[in-house]
C-alpha cells in the first residue's frame, strides 16, 4: 500500500497481492492520543477498540508509564499493581503500538501519525488536555473529530465565560469572572471590584487542582502568588461563587443527535477546596428545566460532538455552569456509566469518531441507580494499612472496590482527586439499600496512614 495515498483507510482490507498470495487484511487503526494512563483508557476505550476490530497507535509524552500499565514492562522499584485480583490479563487489548510523541503539540501530532503509514482510521483523545489537539489532528487529515475551536473554548475557562457572555442572558446567566495573564503581576488583581468571596483556579486546569475559594483582595493576591510558585507564569480566573446544588451533565453525539447519557448529584469537601467525595446517579430522566438549559449552552459553545461532562450550579430554575469537559467523566464514573446503561459506550464514543452515526434510541436501561464513594487522605504520609479489592453482591447491591494507592506509598496532600486512596462503586436499583451497604463497608474497613 503507497503509504502516500491518503485515500487508503477508506479501503483497509485492500491490500496488494505478494508472490501470487493475497497478504492478510491490514486492520483499520485509531490514533489515541494519551498523557498519563487512565482507568477510562486502560479499560474503556482500549478494550472498545479491540471489539471494534481496531488496531491502536496510543501517542504519548509517557510511554514507559503506559508499557507498565498495560504489563509490559517491569521496573526494579516499581510499585506493584493496586488491585491484582482484578488486574488487566482479564481485558482484552487491541494490537497495541505505544509510540513516543510530544502530544502537546498538535504539530508534532500530525507528523508522527503521518509518518505512521496509511491515513488512520480515527483520531481520538480523552485527556482534557490534547482535546484540541486531537481534533487539528482529525481535520489535517479530513476524519470526522471535534470543532477545533470548541475544544479550546471549552479547556480554556477564562474563554468559555467570554463565549457564554456573548451568547446572551437568554442562553446564560451572567457570571462574573477576570483573568490573570501569562506572567501578569498577581497584585494587579487587588483593585478588583469583585464579589467576594470569589473562586480562583488555572485558566487550564483540571481535577480541582489549585481550585480554592477566596475571601478578600489581600487572600485573593496571596493565593495567586502561592499558585504561581506551583506553576511559573501560569494564567488564572478568577470567578464568581456559584453556591447551590452540584451537578453533572453527561452527553454524546455524533453533530446530528445529541444523547443525554445521564446526570449525577456531586457532593464535595468542605470549602476552601472543592474535591468530589461522592456522586450519585439522578434518577432518569434527568431533571427540566435545567437539562435543557445545559443543552443551550453546550450549543453555544460549538459542543456537539462525542462525549462531554458538563458540571453546573443549581439555583432556583437556573442552570449555572462551573465549566465543561469536553471528554467521558472520569474517576471511574464513566465504566460504571456503561455498566448501569447496559449500552456498549466505549464503543459508541469510538464509533462516532469513526463518522458512524449513533440510533435514534441507545437502548439504555433507566432503573439502575450508583453511588460512587471516594476514599480520601486527610494528611501527608504512608499508606500503612487499607483494605485489598473487593467485590460483593449482597440484597440486590453490587459493591466493587478499587484501590487507588497500594500500601506502603507514600505521598504529600494535594488537595485534589490525587488523595483518594480507592474508589467503592456501589450500583443497585434501590437507593436506601446501596446507601446502607456503603455505610457498612466504610464501617468494616480502615485506612491508616502515618
Amino acid at each position: 500500500m503507497n503509504e502516500n495515498d491518503l485515500d487508503a483507510a477508506s479501503r483497509p482490507f485492500s491490500s496488494p497481492a505478494r508472490s501470487g498470495l493475497s497478504a492478510a487484511p491490514r486492520p483499520p487503526r485509531l490514533h489515541l492520543l494519551a498523557l498519563n494512563p487512565t482507568d477510562s483508557v486502560t479499560e474503556g476505550f482500549l478494550p472498545a477498540a479491540a471489539r471494534l476490530g481496531l488496531a491502536v497507535t496510543l501517542l504519548t509524552d509517557q510511554p514507559e508509564a503506559h508499557e507498565r500499565a498495560y504489563g509490559r514492562r517491569e521496573e526494579d522499584g516499581a510499585a506493584p499493581h493496586p488491585f491484582p485480583a482484578l488486574d488487566f490479563p482479564a481485558l482484552d487489548f487491541p494490537a497495541l503500538d505505544i509510540a513516543p510523541c510530544d502530544v502537546r503539540d498538535f504539530a508534532e501530532v500530525i507528523s508522527r501519525i503521518a509518518a505512521d503509514g496509511p491515513r488512520p482510521r480515527a483520531v481520538f483523545t480523552n485527556s482534557d488536555h490534547l482535546q484540541a489537539q486531537a481534533a487539528l489532528a482529525a481535520q489535517y487529515f479530513g476524519l470526522p473529530g471535534k470543532d477545533w475551536r470548541a475544544a479550546l473554548r471549552t479547556k480554556n475557562k477564562a474563554e468559555l465565560r467570554r463565549a457564554l457572555a456573548a451568547a446572551g442572558p437568554d442562553v446564560a446567566d451572567p457570571v462574573w469572572s477576570a483573568e490573570l495573564a501569562t506572567g501578569q503581576d498577581p497584585a494587579t488583581l487587588a483593585g478588583l471590584d469583585a464579589p467576594y468571596p470569589c473562586v480562583l483556579k488555572p485558566r487550564e486546569g483540571v481535577a480541582s487542582e489549585d481550585v480554592v475559594l477566596v475571601a478578600d483582595a489581600d487572600e485573593l493576591v496571596r493565593r495567586c502568588a502561592e499558585i504561581r510558585e506551583r506553576r511559573p507564569g501560569a494564567a488564572l480566573v478568577v470567578e464568581e461563587f456559584l453556591d447551590g446544588e452540584l451537578r453533572t451533565l453527561e452527553t454524546l453525539g455524533d453533530g446530528r443527535t445529541l444523547h443525554v447519557l445521564g446526570a449525577f448529584r456531586t457532593e464535595l469537601s468542605p470549602p476552601p477546596h472543592f474535591i468530589e467525595e461522592r456522586l450519585h446517579l439522578l434518577p432518569a430522566p434527568p431533571p427540566q428545566p435545567h437539562t435543557d438549559q445545559v443543552l443551550a449552552q453546550l450549543r453555544a459553545l460549538g459542543v456537539g460532538f462525542g462525549v462531554c461532562h458538563t458540571e453546573y450550579v443549581v439555583q432556583g430554575d437556573r442552570a449555572r455552569l462551573i465549566e465543561v469537559n469536553y471528554r467521558a467523566i472520569g474517576d471511574q464514573c464513566d465504566l460504571v456509566l456503561a455498566e448501569l446503561l447496559g449500552i456498549p459506550l466505549f464503543e459508541y464514543i469510538l464509533r462516532t469518531h469513526m463518522g458512524e452515526p449513533l440510533p435514534d434510541d441507545l437502548g439504555a436501561r433507566t432503573d439502575g441507580k450508583v453511588r460512587m464513594e471516594y476514599v480520601m487522605a486527610d494528611r501527608a504520609g504512608r499508606l500503612a494499612s487499607a483494605p485489598p479489592a473487593s467485590v460483593t453482591e449482597r440484597d440486590g447491591v453490587r459493591l466493587d472496590y478499587r484501590p487507588l494507592r497500594g500500601v506502603g506509598e507514600e505521598h504529600p496532600l494535594h488537595r485534589t482527586n490525587r488523595d483518594f486512596l480507592g474508589v467503592l462503586r456501589a450500583t443497585g436499583t434501590d437507593q436506601g439499600r446501596i446507601d446502607a451497604a456503603v455505610a457498612r463497608f466504610l464501617a468494616a474497613h480502615r485506612w491508616e496512614i502515618v
